[in-house]
């Protein structure tokens, strides 16, 4: 959520910063659910000191034995007049919260500002895709034919986008979530975490995926809890409503878990593979950090999503994102894209976002110096990585002229010493 004294004392800013994010929301609207609420707070708490001293007035009006009868109706309707305007000036609240509640995060200075992808820059690149003396096939048909990928089946029990793995297919994902673990766990300072894979409502607000995004989450019927899209939503609310010790930041969190997506919004894309599935595995990134520090732990968290690819020997491009195709919370935003062959193109395998304190102001999390006031944290996320995206392009850019496929060496000891998926 945005700072209200922003949107109050800078409306020509705010409207720049909707327009550049391509969002249609109109601070005129603001300006006028606001200066509705302040009238009608003014006027409640003129009534209620007019209330107090009329009270006051009839008190020692009963001590002095006057007739107190005509005060006693003025007092009624002057409470009753404050009930009425106590409910449109909390009605008065809401419209203003709701309305701050879908505004997205203002750009960082050094996002390129543009209408959607095509304005977007490319900010590293990473190793030479492979020359192919064969044309190569899609991971899809790969899993397939190799007898690890049951799409058929997943569709007969479950529906459209979904998976059965098998097998080496079955190990790899095993072996990959392992990978992922081990390197932020052992090498890049991340604390695992196991986390809920249902959260409340008040935690998907504070993340930011509601109330905007409600159709592309699913909701279980008979309790107000969400599936979560990413472990974002239950790393991020761990210090919901906490003052943290600024001595101990950075703080830093990973955990692995099924990530459960409708893709209301992305109807007709990538229907087919691994690339957009609405249950898929995921390991996550969160970091909670100093205002003045966050930029740098962004570029620390893109370092280490991207080096899991550098270590899978996957060629990949960092892109930075315009204003126009970030997410919803996002100040700025590294997408992580790795080379797929069958497609000659690279797709997003990682996304990694400083939040500065958009998400922090939804679900009041803040940091406090010794001796000192305390504001609200800088979230962090980034994907690192998901496992069904990094598994489709080691069948990709692995693939043999045999139709086997040769495993990365990095994962090769998870693999139980297997280095090559033979053929059929």
């Amino acid at each position: 959520m945005i700072d209200l004294k922003l949107a109050q004392k800078q409306p020509e800013f705010l409207s720049t910063a909707l327009a550049d994010r391509q969002c249609d929301l109109n601070v005129t609207d603001f300006l006028a659910l606001d200066a509705r609420r302040r009238k009608l707070l003014a006027e409640v708490e003129s009534l209620k000191n007019k209330l107090n001293t009329a009270s006051a007035d009839v008190a020692r009006q009963k001590r002095e034995g006057q007739s107190i009868t005509e005060a006693q109706t003025r007092l009624g309707e002057l409470s009753s007049t404050i009930k009425e305007l106590d409910v449109q000036t909390a009605e008065a609240n809401d419209a203003v919260e709701t309305w701050l509640l879908r505004v997205p995060n203002i750009p960082h200075s050094s996002v390129p500002v543009g209408r959607d992808e095509t304005a977007n820059t490319e900010a590293h690149r990473f190793g030479i895709p492979r020359a192919f003396d064969f044309d190569p096939k899609k991971h899809g048909e790969l899993g397939g034919a190799l007898g690890g990928l049951d799409f058929k089946r997943a569709a007969r029990m479950t529906g459209s986008r979904f998976v059965v793995t098998l097998g080496w297919a079955a190990h790899l994902e095993r072996a990959l979530v392992n990978f992922f673990l081990d390197i932020h766990t052992q090498n890049n300072g991340y604390t695992e975490t196991g986390v809920p894979y249902m959260v409340n409502r008040a935690a998907v607000i504070g993340t930011g995926q509601l109330p905007k995004f409600e159709e592309d989450l699913f909701r279980l019927r008979d309790r107000d809890y969400y599936l979560v899209p990413t472990a974002e939503v239950p790393l991020t609310n761990l210090h919901a409503a906490e003052v943290l010790d600024e001595e101990y930041l950075p703080l830093a969190y990973c955990a692995a878990t099924p990530c459960f997506r409708s893709e209301a919004g992305n109807a007709g894309k990538d229907t087919h593979g691994l690339i957009r599935m609405h249950q898929f595995t995921k390991i996550e990134l969160v970091r909670f950090a100093h205002p003045d520090d966050s930029m740098n732990q962004l570029e620390l968290m893109c370092g280490h999503a991207s080096r899991l690819l550098e270590l899978l020997g996957l060629p990949y491009r960092v892109i930075t994102l315009c204003t126009g195709d970030m997410g919803f919370s996002a100040a700025k935003t590294y997408d992580i894209e790795v080379w797929m062959p069958a497609q000659r193109t690279y797709r997003e395998i990682s996304s990694c976002s400083n939040c500065t304190d958009f998400q922090a102001r939804r679900a009041n999390i803040r940091c406090k110096p010794k001796g000192g006031k305390a504001v609200f944290a800088h979230t962090l996320n980034g994907s690192g990585l998901p496992v069904g995206r990094a598994l489709a392009a080691i069948l990709e850019n692995y693939q043999q002229k045999d139709g086997g496929v040769r495993l990365p060496k990095a994962l090769v000891p998870y693999m139980d010493g297997m280095e090559c998926i033979e053929p059929v």
